[in-house]
């Protein structure tokens, strides 16, 4: 065996420590456990800033955020005891707002709360512009919804934690209305995974040909660009009932 020089032992050492100490970015549930569950809310901890992920909402302004087609942050939001949370009534879409910058391969955790029969969503992969009046016409949606509590009969793919019109929940690790939930959305390449309180909720390749006829076969058929963008805005959707937002992280991959 050929003994390497003492600078290059050491050259070889320190590259073993640096790479067994970075998450493997292909794996989202590693990149799921480098957040750090029950800090103080809207902060980031040092292991966090180290691995490279940032705030999107620091519980005290709405810096980083604007309604969908304007160029201020919409009324009918507001903070509340440091949450974003919305104040429309009537169970119908209403403002959603959007992140003031675009995102092609991130990670994004968040927490969530929500009244009894509540609804709304994340939707990424979003694109501005005045020919849309919502994100959902462009973008995925990681479905929020007491569905135990909703009036009317719902098909498996709107439940909670389904990626809305097209993937069902493969788990059910729901906490009680009234509960934080634990949100993590992966988005690299195609690859999409979902993650709820810790459990992979739905995984999938988009532009997959299971993926394609899925979009032109149901609700999305209707609308010539859902999921054609890549990189676009994050989006909390307003469906006119209360849902409340913290903690929100994001690290591009």
């Amino acid at each position: 065996m050929k003994k390497l020089k003492p600078g290059i032992l050491l050259l070889v050492v320190m590259a073993v420590i640096i790479s067994c100490g970075k998450t493997n970015n292909n794996d989202p549930k590693a990149l799921n456990d480098e957040i750090t569950k029950d800090q103080t809310p809207n902060t980031l901890t040092k292991k966090e800033k180290k691995n490279g992920w940032q705030l999107l909402f620091d519980g005290k302004t709405t810096e980083g955020w604007h309604g969908y087609n304007m160029k201020i942050f919409p009324d009918c939001w507001k903070i509340e005891d440091g949450t974003l949370t919305m104040n429309s009534t009537g169970s119908h879409e209403d403002q959603d707002i959007i992140t003031n910058s675009k995102y092609r391969d991130f990670a994004i955790s968040l927490e969530y709360k929500m009244t009894k029969a509540a609804n709304s969503g994340v939707i990424f992969q979003v694109a501005e512009d005045t020919i849309y009046k919502f994100p959902y016409e462009t973008g995925p949606e990681f479905q929020v919804i007491d569905h135990e509590n909703w009036p009317d009969k719902l098909e498996d793919w709107q439940i909670n934690g389904a990626n809305y019109a097209m993937y069902p929940p493969m788990a059910k690790p729901y906490k009680p209305v009234g509960d934080w939930n634990q949100l993590f959305l992966y988005v690299k390449g195609n690859d999409v995974t979902q993650i709820l309180n810790g459990v992979v909720m739905v995984k999938y390749v988009k532009n997959s040909e299971e993926w394609k006829k899925l979009r032109n076969s149901g609700k999305w058929s209707a609308y010539p660009d859902w999921g054609k963008f890549d990189e676009g805005y994050i989006s909390l959707q307003n469906h006119g009932t209360k849902v409340w937002f913290r903690n929100i992280k994001l690290k591009k991959i």
